[in-house]
């Protein structure tokens, strides 16, 4: 028999031993021998590591024990790991993800972190505006000089004026200058030795420098309403829905076409702010923020908890859809927050901007009734003096 087959054919045993709140450790490690030994079964498996921190035996209710048919409910009491970390409890388990995969929305902020990679390119570099060049002959020492690609894309050489530069190689730019000197020399030797170039690169570092602040070469963005964010050389970039990986490979493409050696790494900063809203018959309702995982009935604790006279058997959840669209659920949670539900299925998780309403019990809808017919309404139009109703002599009809 599998060890979840043994549990559950086990609770009620355990149920019965448990409710005489055992005291001793020892008498705990009996009670569990006598349920393994009541299954038939020579294993037994403990419900917990039991120490001086956590000396019982806990029994619990564990909601997946129906299989998902119906709710469980006290009767389904068995052994569980209630206290595995005992006095460090409160540190919290690790538990699984929140989601497999995080997908970025608006007002997400991202850092992008811009690194040189050094790594050699499969292509010839093709020069660029304000690349620095020097032009040397063997034959002509004039011809000697230092060279700054202007705006236009050019250069300006003696004897030969304006040659194109940008977008060509260093030895296509050369071939071609030592091609027009022959016209003044029969053999001018060019040779173009270039000096600073990916002036672009620097001029897009220079734009997200922060290297003598706390970023070091990193851009802070949000992601606008629109889904997009803007980087500088490439514009704007959409990015709603998509995971980080996503956007890694997006900007590599875009980034990559620009330039060479360039990687952007994108990092999620701070999340867009997650609001669920609590109004009805609570204490003190209003827009809650969701900084982890909420439940329907923890968002009621957070509104100080359910008025006298709440409704708690038809409380109302609504949700947009991600297209916007308006969706609506009741929930019944009078068993589960009068404790007599402990796998109550109406104790659902709440999604951003969620609204939940608890709404008045039928008794105080028909007090408010009469309170504004007749307490305000007809008595406050037709004062009746010297005449009252006594409703005390009811309860004897």
């Amino acid at each position: 028999m599998r060890t979840e087959d043994r549990t559950m054919a086990t609770a009620k045993p355990f149920r019965r031993i448990s409710r005489r709140r055992l005291s001793a450790t020892g008498t705990c490690v009996v009670a569990l021998l006598a349920v393994a030994i009541t299954a038939g079964s020579s294993q037994w498996a403990r419900a917990q590591a039991l120490g001086p921190a956590a000396p019982f035996c806990i029994g619990g209710v564990d909601s997946t024990i129906t299989g998902g048919c119906g709710e469980a409910g006290w009767d389904n009491m068995g052994p569980l790991p209630w206290q595995q970390y005992a006095q460090g409890e409160y540190v919290g388990h690790a538990r699984t993800a929140h989601v497999p995969e995080y997908r970025l929305r608006v007002d997400d902020t991202l850092d992008f972190i811009y690194r040189l990679t050094r790594d050699p390119s499969a292509q010839p570099y093709r020069l660029n505006v304000g690349d620095e060049l020097r032009v040397e002959s063997f034959v002509d020492p004039d011809i000697n000089r230092d060279l700054l690609v202007q705006p236009d894309g050019t250069i300006t050489l003696r004897l030969l004026g304006q040659v194109q530069a940008a977008n060509r190689t260093v030895q296509e730019l050369r071939k071609d200058i030592d091609d027009r000197y022959r016209e003044f020399y029969n053999e001018p030797a060019i040779s173009v030795i270039p000096l600073k170039v990916d002036t672009r690169l620097e001029d897009l570092r220079d734009t997200i420098n922060g290297r003598f602040g706390q970023r070091g070469q990193s851009l802070e963005v949000r992601v606008t309403p629109e889904g997009t964010v803007q980087l500088p050389a490439v514009g704007s970039v959409p990015v709603q829905g998509m995971t980080l990986t996503e956007v890694r490979v997006e900007l590599q493409q875009r980034y990559g076409a620009e330039f060479s050696g360039l990687e952007v790494i994108p990092v999620l900063r701070l999340r867009a702010p997650r609001y669920a809203f609590v109004l009805g018959e609570v204490q003190a309702g209003g827009r809650f923020e969701l900084v982890g995982p909420t439940t329907v009935m923890q968002a009621l604790a957070l509104a100080g908890g359910h008025r006298v006279g709440a409704n708690l058997r038809q409380v109302v959840v609504f949700r947009r859809g991600d297209d916007w669209r308006l969706m609506a659920t009741m929930l019944d949670l009078r068993g589960a927050v009068y404790g007599k539900s402990p796998g109550p299925s109406d104790e659902i998780w709440l999604n951003d901007s969620d609204i939940v309403i608890v709404p008045k019990a039928p008794i105080l809808v028909v007090d408010e009734f009469i309170d504004l017919v007749f307490t305000r309404g007809m008595y406050g139009v037709l004062p009746m003096q010297g005449v009252s109703l006594n409703f005390s002599k009811l309860s004897t009809l």
